[in-house]
């Protein structure tokens, strides 16, 4: 454990901002996961608006750094592409 004030503080808030990381990763992957199992079942209005949900969570993600730009947009375009088929 660190003696200084200052390097207490900044172990605090790095704890702080890895659960916070955590937690939008999490949300993510879930809204990623709804909209692949709304695909697989099939179900075209409860895919588009889970395909909603999981671009809104790509482009929050992104906004705050857990995502890098490119990769948001290879995730987007995936889940463009798996909606499209469905149609």
């Amino acid at each position: 454990m660190p003696n200084i004030k200052s390097a207490k503080k900044r172990v605090e808030l790095s704890r702080m901002q890895n659960e916070k990381n955590k937690a939008e990763k999490s949300l993510l992957k879930t809204n990623m996961k709804k909209f692949d199992a709304a695909v697989e079942s099939g179900n075209k209005e409860q895919a588009d608006s889970a395909y909603k949900a999981a671009i809104v969570s790509v482009d929050k993600a992104v906004t705050k750094g857990i995502l890098h730009k490119n990769t948001a947009a290879r995730k987007k375009s995936s889940l463009t592409l798996k909606l499209n088929k469905l149609a």
